[in-house]
């Protein structure tokens, strides 16, 4: 698999990631473990986590399946920090809470270090210079190699960044910004990824599948075994059942027909390739979806199917984006 810089830093990753947010809960060991193998052995490195995936039990399972199943040297583990499973406070970005976390994160996964700590979301109710100093501290006492944030729109997202930037001394610069990305959700575009490629922050897309709708699977019936059937899950897919989703996923469809692949295949090379983008986070069920989403790595889209994508799924920009003159 081919590998990518992770934003201006010198660590490269693979170009798809491994989600490992059913981990622990709807994805036991032996499930876990032959998605691990057939990532690796895929050529496959980045693998995502957070300490809240399934209460610690995502980091728990990875933790446990490293070194025996795969080298540890040949996972990059990015995992996260700051939400907090409290209907009165959903997000602790304080100092002592996020370090305290790291440690648990460590424990949990049995290393050292992890290679990529990322601030799980903004927290309104924490001074953000306070969740950078955590930051820096990680990084400095070598808990974790590079930084990154996660869920932060783009003022966040570029103030964080450019007070590390700024400020005396040589602070950790942000290595990355994870997001909500797909031809479903392209609300990144509007702030989020302008600011990064300008900051030189790579961005990790999730949900590249649009929640799994992109896969076509939806197009006729809800699946008796997909998230839609959940009663837990279908809130979170429902929002990208709408006409206006059906159009693009329709759209998706005829070009998969006319390259002889797939809608998976299609919906992920777009965006995998879009500017900015270091690696898709994929998150699979079972290994056998696992392969068909890294069957991507031979596909490249011709310029006037992504053109025609584009198109069919562009999200409205109006002011300020567009020159306020023009309108």
């Amino acid at each position: 698999m081919e590998h990518r810089h992770l934003g201006r830093t010198g660590l490269r990753v693979s170009r798809l990631g491994l989600g490992t947010l059913t981990w622990g809960r709807d994805t036991g060991e032996h499930d876990a473990a032959e998605q691990l193998r057939t990532f690796w052995e895929a050529g496959g490195s980045l693998v995502d986590t957070a300490d809240v995936y399934a209460d610690g039990r995502a980091e728990l399972l990875l933790g446990r399946l490293l070194g025996d199943l795969v080298p540890r040297d040949d996972v990059v583990i990015a995992t996260k920090a700051g939400s907090v499973p409290d209907p009165q406070r959903r997000v602790d970005c304080s100092r002592g809470h996020l370090l305290a976390a790291l440690d648990a994160s460590l424990d949990r996964l049995g290393t050292d270090h992890v290679d990529i700590w990322q601030v799980h979301a903004f927290d309104p109710h924490t001074p953000l210079e306070e969740t950078l100093h955590a930051v820096d501290l990680a990084v400095a006492s070598g808990r974790a190699r590079y930084a990154g944030v996660s869920n932060f729109c783009g003022w966040q997202l570029a103030k964080a960044a450019t007070w590390q930037l700024a400020a005396p001394g040589g602070r950790t610069r942000l290595a990355c910004t994870q997001m909500e990305y797909s031809l479903l959700q392209r609300g990144v575009e509007r702030e989020v990824l302008p600011a990064a490629l300008d900051l030189g922050v790579g961005l990790l897309p999730s949900s590249p599948l649009g929640r799994g709708v992109l896969t076509g699977k939806y197009r006729h019936a809800t699946p008796a075994d997909s998230r839609g059937a959940s009663e837990r899950l279908a809130p979170f897919v429902a929002p990208y059942l709408d006409e206006t989703a059906r159009g693009v996923v329709d759209a998706v469809q005829t070009a998969a027909d006319g390259l002889a692949t797939t809608c998976l295949q299609v919906a992920l090379a777009w965006v995998r390739d879009r500017p900015g983008v270091v690696a898709p986070i994929v998150g699979a069920r079972t290994a056998q979806q696992l392969r068909a989403a890294l069957s991507v790595e031979t596909l490249t889209l011709p310029h006037e199917i992504c053109q025609a994508l584009d198109d069919v799924s562009a999200p409205v920009h109006r002011y300020p984006d567009q020159d306020w003159s023009t309108l």
